[in-house]
């Protein structure tokens, strides 16, 4: 069953196409990762699942609705969105900031409840940001405030969450620590979760889906043992790899590579 379908879309800003009838379903209670180089469309696509980019033709459909025909609490009760840059208000502190992920949930300017602080503290407390409650945004690190962003969309309690390489300025440790808390959300508490990841071996370990895309176009999808072939990586990528093994999932990893020759 799918969480959401795109349905032959085309995508692009002002008068430039990005992606031109993409269709592609995204399983539901899965992991799934987008991969490609850049420029590929990748986050283009994420805009426009999430509804931050209208689609030129085609539609997106949640639950079989199509979805910029939704609104828009509606959609941020179902679906929690991390982009690629994001931008905090001056001032805010850490728990201001995950607090905004209870707005859906919230009848117009209504005070927080105790369920609210409930998901709040739990989200702070599940990426690690409980020494830096009361901090200013402004005052954390990139990797620090990148937790931040991840603990407002896990406040925001939705059963699908969509992040746009939400590894990005993490360390080895803290990258390991924010895909294994993906895992275990979807796990033990069946979310949806669709991400863009640049590390492939990343996207193969933790994804059961994986969606490959080149100049705005789809080359493949699939489990990772179908997507991390040699010949795949070679299309997407123009390189040559070396597949092994993962000892911790058992799904292909790109071992090492070369440029392809031209």
């Amino acid at each position: 069953m799918a969480a959401f379908t795109v349905d032959q879309v085309a995508i692009g800003y002002s008068n430039t196409l990005i992606i031109d009838d993409l269709s592609v379903s995204i399983p539901e209670g899965k992991i799934t990762t987008i991969i490609g180089p850049n420029g590929c469309g990748k986050s283009t696509l994420l805009k426009a699942v999430s509804r931050i980019l209208k689609t030129k033709s085609g539609a997106v459909y949640l639950d079989g609705h199509a979805i910029h025909k939704l609104g828009t609490k509606e959609v941020a009760r179902q679906m929690a969105i991390l982009p690629q840059t994001a931008e905090a208000p001056s001032g805010l502190t850490v728990f201001e900031l995950v607090s905004y992920g209870r707005f859906p949930h919230q009848n117009g300017f209504g005070s927080l409840k105790k369920e609210d602080y409930n998901y709040i503290e739990w989200a702070i407390e599940v990426t690690g940001l409980q020494e830096f409650k009361n901090r200013p945004i402004e005052a954390l690190s990139g990797g620090q405030r990148q937790r931040v962003w991840i603990a407002m969309a896990l406040a925001q309690d939705t059963k699908i969450l969509i992040l746009d390489e939400p590894t990005t300025y993490l360390d080895l440790a803290h990258q390991l620590d924010i895909l294994l808390l993906l895992k275990r959300l979807n796990e033990e508490e069946g979310r949806t979760i669709v991400m863009v990841l640049h590390d492939l071996n990343h996207a193969s370990r933790f994804s059961h889906y994986m969606i490959a895309m080149k100049d705005g176009a789809l080359i493949t999808e699939g489990t990772p043992e179908k997507v991390m072939t040699c010949s795949n990586l070679q299309s997407v990528f123009n390189i040559e790899a070396s597949i092994a093994t993962c000892p911790f999932s058992a799904n292909p990893i790109c071992f090492s590579y070369q440029l392809c020759q031209r």
